[in-house]
């Protein structure tokens, strides 16, 4: 229970998206909700995204490469595409 007295849900995490989040460094607990989950994961997507295009202005890789790299960085969050219901079981 809550201190406000509601009882915390479980959320039963689907075995392949634990697999998932577990490679970028997410471990939700039973009672993490997944709408919570999705919005970190959206939040590590976007620094990633930031922080390619820093790189790019800073000059660390040349101005054609840049599309293949965000169509990468894309590729390893495809778990955004799913709602955050569907997270769970």
């Amino acid at each position: 229970m809550t201190p406000e007295g509601d009882a915390v849900r479980p959320y039963g995490y689907r075995a392949e998206i634990l697999e998932i989040l577990w490679r970028h460094g997410v471990h939700p607990a039973p009672t993490t909700p997944p709408e919570l989950v999705h919005a970190f994961v959206g939040d590590l997507h976007r620094y990633e995204l930031r922080r390619l295009r820093d790189r790019l202005l800073s000059k660390d890789f040349p101005k054609p490469e840049y599309y293949a790299r965000v169509v990468e960085i894309r590729s390893r969050y495809r778990i955004l595409a799913l709602k955050p219901c569907e997270l769970v079981r």
